[in-house]
């Protein structure tokens, strides 16, 4: 989904990808080279810069706090840390009707519940079609939890994206491909 993204998309996109807390900075790398934006990994209070791309480092739950990011080792939730639904629920809680939340392929309901708060909160949610998921739990949970948006292949959600938050007038939260 992420290469599908125009070089011109300005919104910062925040990336929570399933990872253990020791992969290594190889899935930062793969991504980088994938992005048409400047993508690199969250640290704690980094400022949310327009058309930029943060991803959770491994072990930590990414928050978002106003316009900069936050890390916390807090328990997992639902067995993940990073977790989408924290991420998810901090920034319906920041940015209300201007979330955009996206979920795609994964092993558990992790992303569901999060956006169930980004729906309370006015945002939208955007859903890999689990015909087109490498797992399908984690958009068929999301499914379950929510009326979606929009459904559909990540390029084709890349481009409902693009239209939903043109030139940064919301704020995109993604959940990559677990690892």
């Amino acid at each position: 989904m992420l290469a599908a993204l125009p070089p011109t998309f300005g919104p910062p996109l925040v990336i929570v990808h399933h990872c253990s807390a020791d992969t290594d900075h190889s899935r930062t790398v793969a991504l980088q080279a994938r992005s048409p934006l400047p993508l690199e990994e969250a640290e704690d209070k980094m400022p949310l810069e327009p058309g930029h791309a943060y991803l959770a480092p491994p072990g930590y739950h990414l928050l978002v706090d106003d316009r900069s990011l936050a890390l916390s080792t807090e328990a997992p939730v639902g067995y993940s840390r990073p977790s989408i639904d924290v991420l998810f629920e901090s920034a319906a809680q920041s940015y209300g009707p201007g979330v955009v939340g996206v979920v795609l392929t994964g092993a558990n309901k992790d992303g569901a519940a999060g956006a169930a708060t980004i729906k309370r909160y006015g945002g939208r949610v955007l859903v890999q079609d689990p015909a087109t998921a490498d797992t399908a739990t984690m958009p068929a949970a999301t499914l379950a939890a929510v009326e979606a948006d929009g459904v559909g292949s990540p390029v084709a959600l890349a481009a409902l994206l693009t239209t939903l938050a043109p030139g940064g007038g919301g704020h995109a939260h993604a959940r990559h491909r677990r690892g």
